[in-house]
């Protein structure tokens, strides 16, 4: 395992091409989403930030979404790509056989400002799928061991999990450059991939780094 607390760009320029089986990444959509109040209850409402011992990220980091040259390097360094909110880069992103749809089962009734689905590319050729997994404010779709939620854009280590499950095999490196919360690293090091992560928001690193090295501990033990 292996994080940074960098600039995605600045990590991907000194990687070899296609030196990572997969990136699979859920990039700043660039529309102000960090913006947005969050509450620790983890129902979703418009206005400021999550309220809670994180409280306010240290960076502006939805205020541009996943740029060409990020994108390019991307491509460069890893043999396959999968990228959350992938309707929000059509002008980047190259065509696609196979979309993965993440369903959140059912209308957020807390926040209509957010969807009910996720368009998910990916660069392979195989039949698209639909994940289905409640995420839907204070709602989780397991309730007994309810993730705490502590970003915008939080991912689900299930819904994670089945990505890297159907996409890679145990060995594999995986690369999130947009590591957020660290739910890409969790699910990764749980199915015995290596992963490495990359992110640029110091406080939301620190959230991650905690969470994968708790995974990679437990891991050794075995």
């Amino acid at each position: 395992m292996k994080l940074y607390n960098d600039d995605c760009l600045n990590v991907l320029k000194k990687m070899q091409d296609n030196s990572v089986d997969l990136i699979l990444t859920d990039p700043p959509y660039g529309i102000g989403i960090n913006k947005m109040n969050f509450v620790t209850s983890g129902a979703v409402k418009v206005g400021g930030a999550y309220r809670n011992d994180y409280s306010n990220s240290s960076t502006d980091w939805d205020s541009e979404g996943l740029s060409l040259k990020q994108w390019k390097e991307i491509e460069r360094v890893s043999k396959n790509q999968i990228v959350f909110g992938a309707n929000n880069f059509s002008n980047i992103l190259p065509e696609s056989k196979c979309w993965y749809v993440w369903d959140k089962r059912g209308a957020d009734k807390f926040n209509n400002d957010f969807g009910d689905c996720e368009f998910i590319y990916t660069s392979f050729d195989k039949p698209c799928r639909v994940i289905r997994y409640l995420w839907s404010g204070m709602l989780q779709e397991n309730m007994r061991k309810k993730e705490k939620r502590v970003h915008p854009t939080q991912k689900p280590v299930p819904v994670m999990e089945r990505l890297i499950e159907d996409f890679t095999e145990k060995g594999d490196v995986v690369l999130d450059c947009f590591m957020g919360s660290g739910s890409t690293g969790v699910a990764s090091l749980k199915l015995q991939r290596d992963f490495i992560g990359v992110e640029l928001d110091k406080k939301y690193f620190e959230i991650a780094e905690k969470r994968c090295e708790e995974w990679d501990n437990q891991a050794r033990l075995f």
